[in-house]
């Protein structure tokens, strides 16, 4: 049997990269990788030459089986995101699931992913929170956000930059408006930003400015209160 190793990339700065992601990469027959590209950019800085097999969101269901005969005949894999640690809101755990229950050795590494430097400099508790990835867009959402409104728990909430503004007005009528809140915008990037306020004064602060909002979000929520 083979070894599929998950192997958290950088969210932005490459300097994140840990050595024994890079060591890992290089050992690795095969990297399994969400984006291609993102995959021979990091793969080309780190001058290591890799055949790469495309596993994202649209493919994963009909990968795995592939996946699995190339571990079976003995190939180690490092799967990488776009961007993180696999399986963290991206394609990771169908593949996972499947090594496990074939009895394959699976290895995560610790490393970079967004949500937890926007949580810590958040400045609202991070003793205990609610990890609830990206809202769904459409179906489910508002049962979802009726949902998460109660818990007691810092939430914490990825939002690509097109659907923030939407998702900043659903959670200040949802959860209220007056409920306190941060806005991470670019986390470990050159544009890294925190917004802080209400929600009500977050959709506010979006709906006004110039243009349209660029980069990737993490929204970081208080929990409700007993007050």
């Amino acid at each position: 049997m083979g070894k599929l190793y998950l192997v958290p990339v950088p969210v932005g700065n490459l300097g994140d990269m840990t050595f024994r992601g890079v060591e890992v990469l290089q050992e690795a027959d095969t990297v399994v990788a969400e984006d291609t590209r993102s995959a021979r950019r990091l793969l080309q800085h780190y001058k290591l030459s890799k055949k790469i097999i495309s596993f994202h969101k649209d493919n994963e269901h009909r990968m795995v089986d592939t996946l699995l005969a190339l571990l079976k005949r003995g190939e180690t894999l490092a799967l990488i995101s776009e961007a993180g640690t696999p399986g963290i809101s991206d394609p990771g755990f169908l593949l996972v699931r499947a090594c496990v229950e074939k009895d394959i050795t699976v290895e995560t590494l610790p490393g970079a992913t967004a949500f937890v430097p926007a949580l810590v400099s958040s400045g609202l508790p991070c003793d205990r929170f609610f990890f609830e990835g990206f809202l769904p867009p459409k179906k489910g959402r508002n049962k979802r956000l009726t949902e998460i409104a109660s818990l007691p728990h810092t939430l914490v909430i990825y939002e690509s930059p097109h659907r923030l503004l939407r998702t900043l007005r659903d959670l200040a009528d949802t959860l209220g408006a007056g409920r306190q809140a941060v806005v991470a915008k670019e986390i470990t990037k050159i544009h890294e930003s925190y917004f802080r306020g209400t929600l009500g004064e977050l959709a506010e602060h979006f709906e006004n400015l110039p243009g349209k909002p660029k980069g990737e979000y993490v929204l970081i929520i208080e929990g409700k209160t007993t007050k």
